[in-house]
């Protein structure tokens, strides 16, 4: 499950940097964050872009490590996240 989050994160500026825009990926990253998002409400968001139960499974399982976390280490993620959106790659979008 680590690397999964690694490579989500590595993924991160390159998703900015290819013109994406970012607002649904700030959506998205802001839904992981939020601990008052449940898990249901959470693939609700994401449902479009769920091939199949797997993917969905392997979701709940990401969203569940973030709602195992502390508000600190939430909100310490969450300025991480900022400070990837203002650098210099992700900065023009």
């Amino acid at each position: 499950m680590k690397l999964v989050v690694v490579l989500m994160l590595s993924a991160l500026p390159l998703s900015c940097y290819a013109g994406s825009g970012c607002a649904s990926l700030e959506d998205m990253i802001d839904n992981t964050i939020n601990p008052s998002v449940t898990e249901d409400q959470y693939i609700e968001g994401l449902e479009e872009f769920l091939p199949d139960d797997d993917t969905e499974q392997y979701l709940r399982e990401f969203k569940q490590c973030f709602l195992n976390q502390s508000n600190k280490t939430l909100s310490t993620f969450s300025e991480m996240m900022d400070k990837i959106y203002d650098s210099a790659p992700c900065a023009s979008y």
